[in-house]
């Protein structure tokens, strides 16, 4: 079967959005999110309305073709001898960090007219960096991530059936390779392990200098287990010492920044709602891919709840959100989204038909005094609910645009 290529319309558009614009566009993400065939189908929409072969540049330098040009000075004059004089020429650069001095490269190309820069990263230390501070204030970030499950529904040609897909799409993986393989859950299973392995084996220990990767790869499972929980980095150090694996905390916080800087947890941080002020201490962590994470942890990575928290976190952010856990008193919000409406207040369950988890959820929501949106999303297939000003939304008819909070 072809492989199917997916428009990530969201991602296109603002490509198109920034074209020509003097700014250097860099796409980050989990590895296999889609970086790479992103840039593709921009480039396909180049040429499509008027550029010339010529004017795009592409290359990737995970590609063994491209190998010595990860050597600066080499990538420099690779590009600039195939700049089109008196023409924009668009320079696609897949997987920049492989070239350790990138930053005096793309700056380079940056200070010359008619060129248009775009690059690829899998991970965020390339731009939080020392050497990127050359390029501060120079480029715009859009931060991709693997199929939303409004993505997924399109690809199946139908809306129809919505928690039937839901399924799917919790049970096979958000990848979009992992579509081709839809039909073959051993085949996703072996697919995702290799990304997995590349990441956390080769990327994360390679970068971090990490030689006990059974330690990394016990850590990663504990927080892949605890999704949507509190967790401090000493908790993390206890259970694991506690479990015969001796670690200090401060080897903890290194391993959790190689896995954030992947872009395969990402760390939510608690936000008093009262107080008005962020708190430092027990963060909630989620995963990029919630079939990444089942393959990790067999059917006990199956909590319901926390893999509808963990694919509503993922889906704001997409949205553009800056998402925070709330807290008020003694009580907690799932999610204080703030976004360029304002913020929305959120609770997230797999159901409230059940009248205690309804007041439990309720509870929390009714104890903030202003009046930005209060909305309770869960799994339930009822009508729409308004309990004296929070609305009670179906989560999968606002995840695939139906419904808004």
């Amino acid at each position: 079967m072809a492989m199917q290529r997916l428009e990530r319309k969201e991602y296109l558009d603002k490509l198109i959005g920034f074209r020509d614009k003097q700014l250097i566009k860099v796409v980050t993400g989990v590895r296999r999110c889609g970086k790479s065939t992103l840039l593709e189908i921009y480039q396909d929409y180049l040429r499509a309305n008027g550029v010339e072969e010529a004017q795009i540049v592409a290359i990737n330098l995970e590609d063994f073709d491209f190998f010595s040009l990860r050597e600066p000075a080499a990538l420099h004059a690779y590009v600039k001898e195939r700049l089109v004089p008196g023409k924009m020429t668009y320079v696609f650069i897949d997987e920049i960090q492989h070239c350790a001095g990138f930053p005096a490269v793309v700056d380079s190309l940056y200070i010359r007219k008619n060129v248009d820069v775009y690059l690829t990263g899998s991970n965020a230390y390339m731009l939080s960096s020392e050497i990127a501070t050359l390029i501060s204030g120079r480029y715009i970030e859009i931060r991709m991530l693997p199929l939303s499950f409004r993505e997924y529904v399109l690809s199946t040609g139908s809306e129809d059936n919505l928690a039937a897909k839901y399924r799917e799409y919790i049970q096979g993986s958000s990848f979009p390779y992992a579509l081709e393989l839809k039909e073959q859950p051993s085949a996703v299973r072996d697919y995702l392990e290799g990304v997995y392995n590349t990441i956390v084996v080769k990327d994360i220990a390679a970068r971090k200098k990490i030689a006990d990767t059974m330690m990394l790869e016990s850590v990663t499972r504990f927080v892949f287990d605890s999704i949507g929980s509190q967790l401090s980095t000493k908790k993390i150090a206890d259970t694991m010492t506690s479990s015969g694996r001796k670690i200090d905390v401060k080897t903890v916080e290194r391993y959790l920044e190689g896995l954030m800087e992947s872009f395969i947890i990402y760390q939510a941080k608690r936000y008093n709602i009262r107080g008005k002020q962020y708190l430092k201490t027990l963060e909630k962590y989620y995963v990029v891919d919630i079939g990444m994470r089942y393959m990790l942890l067999g059917t006990s990575g199956t909590d319901v709840g926390h893999m509808l928290e963990n694919i509503i976190y993922l889906e704001l952010i997409r949205r553009g959100y800056e998402v925070y856990i709330g807290k008020i008193d003694e009580l907690e919000v799932d999610f204080v989204a703030r976004g360029q409406k304002g913020i929305r207040y959120i609770q997230v369950a797999a159901s409230v038909r059940d009248e205690k988890t309804l007041t439990r959820e309720l509870t929390s929501l009714q104890m903030i005094a202003d009046n930005y949106p209060k909305v309770i999303l869960t799994l339930d297939e009822d009508p729409e609910a308004d309990y004296e000003g929070i609305r009670r939304i179906n989560a999968l008819d606002w995840l695939v645009g139906r419904a808004s909070i």
